[in-house]
């Protein structure tokens, strides 16, 4: 693996762990573990002997910041590499945007995670924190693709619209699952506020929504099958596949953890997952250029 590829693979992981390190920091109830911003408590950075939020939970909420850290060091990377392995491409500019893209994210990242820690982990802040995040990850994927001149193909009106479309509910199934995840258990911290609806029916809705992007999925697949030229069918179906996969698994996943009671590591898989499939979908919508024209 060279540089260029270190570099630009490290910042789509971490985007996508850094869902799950978040996730770990709540189902742990260690959301408060460092009670203070941007010093972890007052008069020190990192956690304390004998702090009062224990020393697992403080270093839990630790960890998630210094993965932040490394996260800021590998965007540092990727905007030296974009102007060393971009420059005087036909797509330079947008190669220039997405790069400067990831340092303005960050800096977002950093200040709602201070407002979410000083807010005592409002819903509303932790949601939009974990949103922003569903919002980079498109952006970091791009770079990646764009840096390496990856292929991509076209694709006929009505597989544009269908994948446009799906693109759209799964942004409205993820922004459900915040709703649900901020109406149930797992706050971070025992004495954080909920959203004030009923968990069940907003955890059916968020079903009822993953049933309707798995119907729409399978309709997008059999268009390709039956419409596209060959090497479309090829290129793109297998994506598609995967994305239904993950669908699946994410929707089994959801039903097992509701009638389960929300078990931490299932409740983790669902994050990991959510992060996934939004990273596969958006992945199909690039290689058929249906956000960009070049």
């Amino acid at each position: 693996m060279n540089l260029a590829s270190l570099i630009y693979t490290a910042l789509v992981v971490l985007q996508v762990g850094i869902i799950v390190t978040g996730g770990a920091v709540r189902l742990t109830g260690s959301g408060l573990g460092c009670p203070t911003w941007p010093q972890c408590v007052s008069g020190s950075i990192s956690p304390v002997k004998h702090q009062a939020q224990g020393t697992l939970h403080s270093w839990i909420e630790f960890g998630n910041r210094l993965l932040t850290v490394v996260l800021v060091i590998v965007i540092i990377a990727s905007v030296i590499g974009a102007y060393r392995w971009g420059k005087g491409r036909s797509d330079w500019k947008m190669i220039r945007l997405l790069a400067w893209t990831q340092v303005f994210g960050i800096v977002a990242q950093i200040v709602l995670g201070g407002i979410t820690v000083l807010t005592k982990l409002n819903p509303f802040t932790v949601s939009a924190h974990f949103l922003l995040s569903i919002v980079l990850i498109p952006t970091t994927l791009s770079l990646r693709e764009r840096i390496f001149a990856k292929a991509r193909t076209q694709v006929l009106p009505t597989t544009k619209l269908l994948i446009r479309l799906v693109t759209v509910l799964s942004v409205i199934v993820i922004t459900l699952g915040t709703v649900v995840t901020g109406s149930g258990p797992h706050a971070g911290d025992a004495q954080a506020k909920r959203y004030h609806i009923d968990p069940r029916l907003i955890s059916w809705l968020h079903a009822d929504t993953v049933i309707a992007l798995f119907g729409l999925t399978i309709a997008l697949y059999l268009v390709i099958k039956v419409s596209e030229p060959l090497d479309v069918r090829s290129f793109i179906g297998k994506k598609v596949l995967l994305f239904l996969a993950i669908c699946l698994a994410q929707g089994a996943i959801g039903y097992i953890q509701y009638f389960t009671h929300l078990p931490e590591a299932l409740v983790a898989a669902h994050l990991l997952g959510a992060g996934l499939l939004w990273l596969t979908m958006w992945n199909i919508g690039f290689k058929a250029n249906v956000f960009t024209r070049k």
